[in-house]
């Protein structure tokens, strides 16, 4: 399963997100959780973000929702958004190396 989060943070929101998602990247790094792939962007000088999430589980069973940090993260989402975030399930159509972190 593929998800692409978008969403965008109220100005004053986008220091306290960028920490909170630190969070939950530095408890990544320390669990190393198997079947889930999780990258956050920010488009540059906005607060716009983009999460592209891919999980060997379902929607709700990917293992970066069971972390604290994570969570403490979504609680504060909602609050934090200048609008709800939007969620698509993604298929894919075409696929050159996105498994292969290092391109030749």
């Amino acid at each position: 399963m593929r998800v692409l989060i978008r969403y965008t943070v109220k100005p004053e929101h986008i220091r306290r997100s960028t920490e909170l998602l630190r969070a939950v990247y530095a408890d990544l790094e320390r669990t190393r959780p198997t079947g889930l792939r999780y990258e956050t962007f920010q488009v540059e000088g906005t607060g716009q973000f983009l999460a592209l999430m891919e999980s060997d589980g379902g929607p709700g069973d990917a293992a970066h929702h069971r972390l604290a940090s994570f969570q403490r993260y979504r609680a504060e989402l909602d609050d934090i958004c200048a609008e709800p975030p939007t969620v698509a399930h993604l298929e894919t159509v075409g696929d050159y190396r996105s498994a292969d972190p290092t391109p030749s």
